[in-house]
């Protein structure tokens, strides 16, 4: 995994982090975001992880059960140490109550604007390169944009993040 994190003043300023591990991630981040304008978060890491990791293989007879623990959600922690002078933009995929999930994730994590995308959406998600988006600000607004490839999206993520500056 590769961390970035977003705006310095009026300038650009990217700080790459290489890791390895959700915890390294959420360290680099709580480390990184205090020194940033601007924060836009991706996909979650993974919801869960391993209780513990086997320093051997597990061999393929073997019997085993993998245990496992919630894993640091890095928008929320990030939510809670935010700073009046700066924006945090974060992610919602969903397959149910897609809009009120993703106004309840903005507002439980503190977020400025929160990016739905749908697994309902035909030709949208992880098998294509394309995808429809739906944007909701801190205010509730809510923004609708049409299915288009993935660089024009981000493209409408900045564009709507910069109206509000």
């Amino acid at each position: 995994y590769d961390i970035s994190l977003g705006l310095v003043g009026s300038e650009m300023c990217i700080r790459d982090r290489k890791v390895t591990t959700a915890a390294e991630m959420y360290a680099a981040s709580k480390q990184l975001f205090p020194s940033c304008d601007m924060a836009i978060m991706s996909a979650a890491v993974a919801d869960f992880t391993p209780a513990n990791v086997s320093e051997k293989k597990i061999k393929d007879k073997q019997q085993t059960s993998i245990s496992l623990v919630p894993t640091t959600d890095i928008a929320a922690e990030l939510g809670r140490l935010k700073q009046a002078n700066q924006k945090l933009v974060g992610f919602a995929l969903e397959t149910d109550d897609e809009l009120e999930n993703a106004k309840r994730k903005l507002k439980k994590k503190n977020l400025d604007f929160i990016v739905l995308n749908s697994l309902q959406d035909k030709n949208a998600g992880f098998k294509f390169d394309t995808n429809k988006i739906t944007i909701i600000d801190s205010n509730n607004n809510i923004s609708e944009f049409e299915l288009k490839l993935k660089q024009e999206v981000a493209v409408d993520i900045l564009d709507e993040i910069e109206k509000s500056l």
